[in-house]
């Protein structure tokens, strides 16, 4: 009978499980679960911008998913699943004690919010993200250099120093950190301790400042100088990091019988979802990968010997095998994308919520259904009506930042804005405006590239907002002035992580030769309209001035 592989996608709401045939790329089966203290946003405070996941959550969708999966799987795919891969968000890093337990699963701890998962979206590190930038521009060795020349408040120290810093009792009790890309496959086969896990190249290069050329994690001296909270720390992290084709073990047995699977599965190193996602959608030398859903995340490799000593400012990192073992790997990204027509439609649903939910003129059940249909059919509506808007007529310019801005030069201080309002500025022109802004925000991305003396030979997007959006991904063909390839796979980060997990077992001898036999090939292509991006040109340069009003003016 085929061989068969999971992929064990982690994302922001919720997780999946996809079972793929190893020699065809037929996606068997798959299950979701939605985390259900996050949809309940226990443990978050969005004003504050902070966000955090309970590894309960993670627990229960990795049982779940994967049993449910396999019940929906052709009789005997079970004993014959010879691997599993996972990807997560990142950097979601979480404090554990010394066996390697999240301290949020320990007693004192597990109500409070910074012992829990710290979402890559949480974005109460700025401080100490700016500390940390300060002190490595002055420092003999500038450990930010590989992740773009600037550190965000998105990723590792910055969470970590913050949390401790609010929170005696967790730096106390916490031994060492662990992203959430490590602790799944840490979990899976039985070993968690800190020290002798395998840690992702693809977390600890892109969001740590771990690099060959430093010997590992940033110096001893250089933490310390940061704040005396972080020493010894450095000792009881790590040293080594692993490719997504290297095998972390197999699996426990106390995992093989909760999944019904047998206990000789290969389990592969960890890596974020977006990195994986690339490797699903057909990621190749040259060919940017964006991941359009809540944010973005852009991807890009490259052979080492082109590449050499080149260092690209402003982006999210470039690692040595973060993506494609033996490329170099390049990430950028935006921090809200589909987040932002998100905030849209709940700011047009205020009156659903809290006029119509309370009027007497219906009964309770035809309210629900009502409210139900009009959020359902908002974002569509809203699409519909902005496409027949000319380019440019509404005068409406918006800036993407609604979240910070993760690349170019990450700068989580920066808020969103919207200019040119006036009496005749409809839901319909706001909402293209901030489309558009969002597609402005990707040719940021990309110039910045190509300044840098990194070309772009096409994109391949992949994600929510790229499956279900045809005017936005219209509008983004039309500001980048390049074809959009989609690719079809409805679950590319989950077959990514299969294709790993293929490697890791053994199957192929390589990712690229994984990525051959499981592909899902192209959907539907976006190309650029000739008129529409003359029109544009135009309209990103207003949208460059005004962002830089906001970001050095206001």
């Amino acid at each position: 009978m085929s061989k068969y592989t999971i992929g064990l996608d982690y994302g922001t709401d919720s997780v999946r499980s996809l079972i793929v045939n190893v020699e065809t790329g037929e996606e068997e089966s798959s299950a979701v679960f939605n985390y259900p203290r996050w949809k309940r946003q226990e443990y978050c405070d969005a004003p504050n911008n902070q966000f955090r996941q309970h590894p309960k959550d993670y627990l229960e969708g990795l049982e779940y998913t994967i049993v449910e999966a396999l019940k929906q799987a052709p009789a005997g795919v079970a004993e014959n699943v010879v691997g599993i891969s996972v990807d997560t968000t990142g950097s979601t890093p979480i404090a554990v004690d010394e066996k390697g337990v999240p301290l949020s699963l320990t007693p004192g701890f597990e109500e409070n919010p910074n012992a829990m998962f710290v979402l890559w979206k949480d974005h109460t590190a700025v401080k100490e993200a700016d500390e940390i930038n300060q002190l490595a521009k002055k420092w003999d060795i500038d450990f930010t250099k590989f992740e773009g020349g600037i550190y965000s408040s998105e990723w590792f120290w910055a969470k970590l120093l913050h949390v401790i810093r609010e929170d005696a009792g967790v730096y106390r009790a916490a031994y060492s950190w662990v992203e959430h890309c490590d602790w799944i496959p840490a979990v899976l086969t039985g070993n968690t301790n800190p020290k002798t896990l395998k840690r992702s190249r693809c977390a600890a290069g892109h969001k740590a400042m771990w690099h060959e050329a430093f010997g590992g994690l940033p110096a001893e001296k250089f933490l310390v100088a940061l704040d005396p909270m972080l020493s010894g720390l450095k000792d009881r992290l790590y040293k080594e990091t692993f490719t997504c084709d290297v095998s972390a073990g197999t699996l426990a047995k106390e995992w093989a019988e909760k999944l019904g699977l047998p206990s000789n599965v290969v389990v592969g190193v960890g890596a974020f979802d977006a990195h994986l996602g690339a490797v699903g959608a057909g990621i190749e030398p040259y060919y940017l990968s964006k991941v359009m859903g809540t944010s973005t995340c852009d991807m890009l490799i490259a052979p080492m010997e082109e590449v050499g000593d080149k260092l690209v400012n402003g982006i999210c990192g470039q690692v040595d095998g973060s993506i494609i073992p033996g490329m170099m790997g390049l990430e950028a990204g935006q921090s809200a994308f589909g987040d932002i027509y998100a905030w849209f439609k709940r700011l047009l649903e205020w009156p659903l919520e809290n006029i119509l939910a309370e009027s007497t003129l219906l009964d309770e059940p035809a309210k629900q259904k009502l409210i139900q249909e009009t959020s359902d059919k908002i974002i569509a509506k809203l699409s519909e009506e902005a496409a027949k808007i000319p380019i440019g007529e509404s005068g409406v310019v918006a800036l993407d930042w609604m979240n910070g801005r993760r690349t170019p030069d990450a700068n989580q201080n920066l808020k969103g804005a919207i200019a040119g309002l006036n009496l005749g500025s409809d839901a319909p022109r706001i909402f293209r405006a901030l489309v558009e802004a969002t597609a402005f925000g990707s040719r940021a991305i990309n110039d910045r590239f190509i300044s840098e003396g990194v070309r772009i030979d096409g994109v391949i997007a992949l994600g929510g907002v790229a499956k279900k959006s045809p005017l936005v991904m219209q509008i983004v063909a039309d500001v980048l002035d390049m074809p959009i390839k989609v690719a079809r796979s409805e679950q590319a980060c989950a077959l990514g992580a299969a294709m790993a997990a293929a490697v890791v077992a053994g199957i192929y001898p390589s990712t690229s030769e994984a990525q051959k036999h499981m592909g899902g090939g192209i959907e539907t292509e976006y190309h650029p309209v000739p008129e529409n991006v003359e029109k544009y040109k135009a309209l990103y340069e207003k949208y460059k001035k005004f962002g830089k009003f906001i970001e050095f003016d206001y």
